[in-house]
C-alpha cells in the first residue's frame, strides 16, 4: 500500500476542510484552526496550503456566490476529494497503530 505523506499543517488544513464540509474557505479554515488548536495562523498560509492541497488532488474548489459583505467578490469554497478523505483515513490509521505501540509507562508524568 502506498502511504500518503502530508506535513502536519497540511494535515490539519485538510482535516478542517473535511470537518467544515462545504463551508471551507480561507477565512473559515483559518478561524477554525485558531479556535480549535490555539495556534495563530495567517490567512495567507492557509490559502497557500489550500492551493497546494488542490494541486495534489486532496481538495477541490469552486467559486461560491458573490456577497455584498465581500464587496461583490466570490468565495472559493473547498471540499475534500475522495483522495483527500482516503489520505485522512490512512493518516488516522497510522497514528492509531503508532500510539498502540507506545508503552503505557511512557505516558506517565514523573518528577512533577
Amino acid at each position: 500500500m502506498r502511504r500518503t505523506y502530508l506535513g502536519e499543517f497540511e494535515e490539519m488544513v485538510l482535516l478542517m476542510v473535511a470537518i467544515l464540509d462545504g463551508e471551507a474557505y480561507g477565512v473559515t479554515v483559518s478561524q477554525a484552526l485558531e479556535e480549535h488548536t490555539g495556534r495563530v495562523v495567517t490567512f495567507g498560509t492557509v490559502h497557500n496550503t489550500l492551493i497546494r492541497l488542490e494541486e495534489k488532488g486532496f481538495v477541490s474548489s469552486q467559486l461560491g456566490g458573490a456577497t455584498n459583505e465581500r464587496g461583490g467578490r466570490r468565495k472559493r469554497i473547498f471540499q475534500a476529494t475522495a483522495l483527500g478523505n482516503r489520505a485522512l483515513q490512512e493518516i488516522q490509521q497510522l497514528r492509531h497503530e503508532l500510539w498502540q505501540m507506545m508503552p503505557p509507562t511512557k505516558l506517565r508524568l514523573t518528577g512533577i
